[in-house]
């Protein structure tokens, strides 16, 4: 690690001293001194860090969601593939030993359902809960199904922000399967469950027991 940027000088100071990392003043001398940036700002900075950092020749890792628009998101592929640097968005379900494990008997499944919950917590809700949270079993669930999306039928709600903060979304594809999916961060408890139902299997996975 080369060092971190972060806007609020008072904190910074206090993270360097804390954790003996060098603190750059400015975005620009830290994108000039290393190799790969790791983007984990607020999710509405992502774009301009990505595409700053990007357009220097530097390969970038990205909190999901990559961008807060898919027009950004475009551009910011375009550009890679333009400088050839390599952008990776942090999906770190994908790693879960928990989906891994499943990973062998998951073969072709009809009907997936998937809950997503979280507590309340202001970070995080400069974007919808799909961006915040259900973006983690979009990427599950298309990473499975491996199908055209022929349908989405889907509804949110604004509780405690003002993007929603739950939401339900039903998937269909091409193959037929069908999939239901729940997020919410206003919830009593956390919860972050998938489960498939194939011909020859239901299997369950606790993302957050990492438990198959």
């Amino acid at each position: 690690l080369v060092g971190f940027y972060d806007p609020n000088q008072e904190n910074a100071a206090l993270l360097s001293q804390e954790m003996g990392y060098k603190h750059f003043a400015h975005l620009a001398e830290l994108i000039e001194a290393v190799d790969v940036v790791d983007i984990v700002t607020p999710t509405l900075a992502h774009f301009e860090v990505a595409k700053q950092a990007i357009t220097q020749g530097k390969h970038v890792f990205i909190e999901k969601p990559i961008t807060h628009t898919l027009e950004q998101a475009h551009e910011l592929i375009e550009l890679a593939n333009t400088y050839g640097v390599l952008g990776q968005v942090g999906h770190v379900e994908r790693f879960n030993p928990a989906f891994k494990a499943a990973l062998s008997a998951l073969d072709q499944p009809m009907f997936i359902e998937t809950h997503r919950l979280a507590e309340f917590n202001p970070r995080g809700t400069d974007v919808p809960v799909v961006l915040d949270l259900m973006i983690h079993d979009i990427d599950i669930i298309l990473s499975v199904v491996q199908s055209p999306l022929v349908e989405v039928r889907a509804s949110g709600v604004r509780v405690l922000s003002q993007s929603p903060d739950i939401a339900n979304a039903r998937l269909v594809f091409e193959n037929g399967c069908v999939a239901n999916l729940t997020a919410s961060r206003i919830s009593m408890k956390n919860m972050r469950k998938s489960r498939f139902f194939q011909k020859d299997a239901y299997v369950s996975v606790d993302f957050l027991e990492k438990k198959t």
